[in-house]
This record gives structure tokens, sequence and C-alpha cells, in this order.
């Protein structure tokens, strides 16, 4: 690690300091930041959803930012981090550190003027709750998974509070389907990179259970609450017909491959089977409610 960090004297790049903001991972913020926006339905006001747009999208890459330069020692020691911009040397800790609070300081401030009080208040908890609480939880907390899914659970929020000026019951559903989608999601994250959170004594239910059956239970139990919570639009009459049925259809799919997953033999394929799946279905499922709230039940 040192000889990488001594031997990269060029200065950092500008695609440095975008991987640094993890673009993939702070797109999917934004993405659940309008998904509560446009299920709102607010009138349209094309300053308001920009401010929204650059707000959450400058909160996720500061994040992530100061993420990075938090972790940046066990981002070393593990394989699927180890080329991270920090620990190669190509960004200096103290540059990404100075990144990371500018980027999440005008966040807050766009959308606290931009937008509305609320909304920068979940903003403000999105920070917190990820930097100050699962960031460091990781290093002690067997829940830290749980608590990473309630940090990430909040974008939806910021965007229905951008819309609306409150959070209604919708908007509190759209909490619950990020939650609980994130469980099963980061379990068949962990179970494929076990051995690289055991090196760094990250103490997560997949280091623990060596066997895996708690893994695979945990987010077998997960993926079900998942599916109650995707189906109560339709029970509570905010999203109609067409949204249930394609909720069913990708529940159906989501606890095929979670059964799977429990299943001893072939559990690192079936979890990187469960993980595609997972990538899959979220987009398609917030879709589906925006398509139905803004189309078919208009």
């Amino acid at each position: 690690m040192t000889s990488k960090v001594m031997t990269a004297a060029e200065p950092a790049k500008f695609g440095d300091y975008l991987e640094l903001t993890k673009p993939r991972l702070s797109l999917l913020s934004v993405i659940t930041a309008l998904v509560g926006y446009l299920s709102a339905r607010p009138p349209f006001i094309p300053g308001e959803l920009l401010a929204v747009i650059i707000g959450t999208s400058l909160a996720a890459g500061g994040v992530a930012a100061l993420n990075q330069w938090m972790e940046h020692e066990t981002d070393a020691r593990m394989k699927r981090t180890a080329d991270r911009p920090i620990p190669t040397g190509k960004v200096a800790t103290g540059s990404a550190f100075v990144l990371g609070m500018i980027m999440c300081i005008i966040a807050l401030g766009v959308i606290f003027v931009k937008v509305n009080g609320l909304a920068a208040i979940f903003t403000l908890l999105t920070i917190a709750a990820y930097l100050g609480w699962y960031t460091p939880a990781k290093r002690w907390s067997y829940w830290s998974t749980e608590i990473g899914a309630l940090a990430g659970a909040f974008p939806p929020l910021i965007g229905w509070a951008a819309g609306e000026g409150r959070v209604s019951a919708l908007g509190w559903i759209l909490f619950g389907i990020l939650f609980f989608w994130q469980i099963p999601h980061f379990m068949a994250v962990a179970w494929i990179y076990r051995r690289d959170y055991a090196a760094v004594n990250f103490p997560m239910l997949p280091v623990r259970d060596e066997a895996g059956g708690r893994v695979a239970g945990w987010a077998l139990v997960n993926t079900v609450a998942l599916i109650v919570v995707s189906v109560l639009p339709a029970a509570l009459g905010l999203a109609g017909r067409c949204y249930l049925g394609v909720t069913l259809l990708l529940g159906a799919w989501f606890l095929w491959r979670a059964v799977m997953f429990i299943r001893a033999e072939n559990r690192d394929l079936a979890a990187r089977k469960l993980f595609l799946t997972s990538i899959a279905y979220l987009p398609l499922q917030l879709g589906a409610l925006v398509a139905d709230r803004l189309i078919f039940s208009a």
C-alpha cells in the first residue's frame, strides 16, 4: 500500500475526483429522490426539480467522498476497494475531505434555499446517518447493514418533502421499500465479499455466519417484508391495478432468488443471482409506481 501512495506523484485528475464521488451509487440516491418527488405529483416547477437533482447529486457525492476519507485505511486492505482513489494515492486524504465537505454544504444550501426546509432536514439526516452512524458502525456493530439501510432509505423522503412540503403515507412507504430492499441486496454483496470484510474485522452477519444459513434467512425475511410493503400503495388506494400486477410479478421473481439463496449448495452463485435480481428489481418497481401515479392514476 505504501509503495502505491509514494509513487503516485502526479496531481489528481478530474476522473479521480469523479471516482471519489461514486457516481453510480450516487445516481441511485438521485433517482430515488426523484421517484419520491414525482410520486408526490407536484406542480411542474423546473427550478425546483433542478434544485432537487443538483442538491441530491451533491449530497450523495459528498457523502461518498467523506466515506472514503473515513475508510481509506480499511479500503486499502480489501481487494474490492484497494484501487479506490485514496488507497492508490491518486487523491490526497485532505483533498477528499475538503471536496466532500464542500459538496455536502452546497447541497444543504441549494435544497434549503431553492426547495424547502423539510427537504433540507432529510438531506441533513441522510448525511449524518451515513457518516455519523453507519460508517463507524461498520467497525463495531452487528447491525451495521441495517443501519446503512436506514441511511440509504432517506432520499425518497427528500424528494417527497420537496414535492409536497410534508411526508404523507406513500412517502413513508417508499422509505420502507428502500429500507427492506437494501437488506437482501447487501446480504448478497456481503456474502460474495465476506472474506474481504473478515480481513478488516467488520462484524457483519456474513462474517460471523460462516455457513451462510442465517445470512440467507435474513435476506429472505426482508424480501418478504419488501413485497408486503410494496403492495401497500395498491392496498391503500394510492396506486392502481397496473402497479399491483407489476409488483406481484417482480416480488415473485425476487422471492424466488431469495429462496434459492437459502439452499446450501451453490450459495455463492445464488448470491450473485440475488444481487443481480435486486439491481434489476428496484428501477422496475419504482418505475412502475411513478408511471402508475403520473399516467394511470392521474
